[in-house]
């Protein structure tokens, strides 16, 4: 692990030792179960907009939860007071809810058998030794060149982050672990104007190690061209047509699979794929892996957040859907075993063809590419999709110009298994990593 640049960051056994005595306070208390969790957090935010400073903020987040069962009763409680009067109060908080609250069959901690035990260095921690006056020129350079050209009218500023944490759990069964983690980011956002009117774009850059991000030349550069690229915006006629969703947005098709796959979503019954495992899903051409223990990825770690180790798996194998999205407490309630998954998913990866973006623009002729999607018009339970867009308009496999104010719909069952390619154009700035995906056919609602 890399050494902290923060000298008040406190040390991972300070904190396990917290959390030991945490636990031991819930057993004191009657409590036949337990965990708890600790975590801390410093970082560096600097906005800068028009040449000048912004916001210039220095954050430090510290809390500590604490989960306790009386049996099938459960109580949860949290503070970030770290003393031991508050650690005392906490604990006694949580074991007086769980005494008011009903009794649940399926409460409690996870299997010990499915803890992990194995905790490999996945390099998640390189802290960035960056002044504010270094972050102010960082975004100031980036802003700089992104305004350079002269149909920028605006800016919505340049954002300089960076954010190193450390996390801790531990729980009665006798797990005690915890991983120190960065995250540094560059970003900015431009309004660009002509006689037609303005338009709004932006790029950005993450990564957990600085050195791995993109310039501020780069990221400047690439926010002007796609927000000059959407002026003189034109809207579309109603019809049916192939489209392509840019793999910036074509994770949101993805997160909108795993929602549906989730436990929470699958005993309430409220989800279009229930009772779909083994089924066929995609075209058999698709697979979407879970790959957990990546070094440096976003998404890693060797367990989730009840200290169950994670697993590379498949969720989707040529095609058919083989595992669902599981914590112990979904997994009981469904009857199931847990996939490690309390949290959410560690690196999900879906597996590219052979084309570059432009080889899927050549592969659907005409039709429409989406850079980007608006509102929330996801039916989760029916699987009914319908978000506003705007992109580009392509024929001949060549983008013509550039299109907004339309809609676009379609079930997802049907665009999942209407993905004609997934490109190799692969966006790694995220947990769900995909390339752009060319949907046969989907309605489009414009003029």
């Amino acid at each position: 692990m890399s050494k902290n640049i923060d000298p008040d960051f406190p040390d991972q056994k300070e904190l396990e030792g917290l959390v030991a005595n945490a636990l031991q306070l819930a057993q004191q208390k009657g409590a036949s179960m337990a965990e708890a969790g600790m975590s801390f957090a410093s970082g560096l935010n600097v906005t800068v907009r028009l040449g000048e400073v912004e916001t210039l903020e220095y954050n430090r987040d510290r809390s500590l939860g604490i989960t306790v069962f009386h049996g099938q009763h459960k109580g949860s409680a949290s503070t970030s007071d770290w003393s031991d009067k508050a650690l005392k109060d906490t604990v006694e908080a949580a074991c007086a809810i769980a005494k008011h609250t009903g009794e649940d069959p399926h409460a409690g901690l996870a299997d010990v058998d499915r803890l992990a035990t194995n905790f490999p260095d996945l390099d998640l921690s390189h802290p960035w030794d960056v002044t504010a006056e270094q972050a102010i020129e960082l975004a100031k350079e980036c802003e700089d060149v992104a305004r350079s050209d002269k149909q920028i009218s605006n800016s919505e500023g340049a954002t300089v982050s960076t954010r190193t944490g450390l996390s801790v759990y531990g729980n009665t069964h006798g797990f005690l672990n915890g991983y120190a983690g960065t995250r540094h980011s560059m970003s900015c956002s431009l309004i660009a104007e002509d006689d037609a009117g303005m338009q709004r774009d932006y790029w950005y850059s993450i990564a957990r190690d600085v050195t791995e991000l993109e310039t501020a030349e780069m990221i400047g550069k690439k926010a002007a061209q796609r927000t000059l690229s959407r002026l003189n915006s034109r809207r579309l006629k109603t019809g049916q047509v192939p489209v392509i969703f840019q793999a910036e947005v074509a994770t949101g098709l993805f997160q909108h699979l795993i929602s549906a796959i989730s436990g929470g979503n699958l005993y309430r019954q409220s989800s279009f794929l229930l009772d779909h495992l083994g089924k066929k899903l995609f075209p058999e051409f698709i697979n979407i892996q879970e790959q957990p223990h990546l070094r440096k990825a976003l998404g890693s770690a060797s367990y989730d957040s009840e200290g169950v180790a994670t697993q590379p798996r498949f969720i989707i194998k040529n095609g058919v859907l083989e595992g669902y999205v599981l914590s112990s407490y979904s997994a009981r309630k469904l009857g199931m075993e847990t996939t490690g998954n309390a949290g959410g998913v560690h690196n999900l990866q879906v597996q590219s063809g052979e084309h570059n973006l432009q080889g899927l623009l050549s592969t659907m002729d005409s039709g429409l590419l989406v850079t980007e999607l608006m509102g929330q018009g996801i039916n989760i339970v029916t699987g009914d999709y319908s978000r506003g867009a705007a992109g580009f308009w392509v024929e001949h496999g060549e983008i013509q110009y550039p299109v907004d104010e339309i809609t676009i719909a379609g079930n997802l069952k049907d665009m999942f298994k209407q993905i004609v390619h997934v490109g190799n154009d692969i966006d790694k700035r995220g947990n769900i990593q995909t390339g752009s995906v060319l949907v046969e056919n989907m309605m489009l609602a414009g003029e």
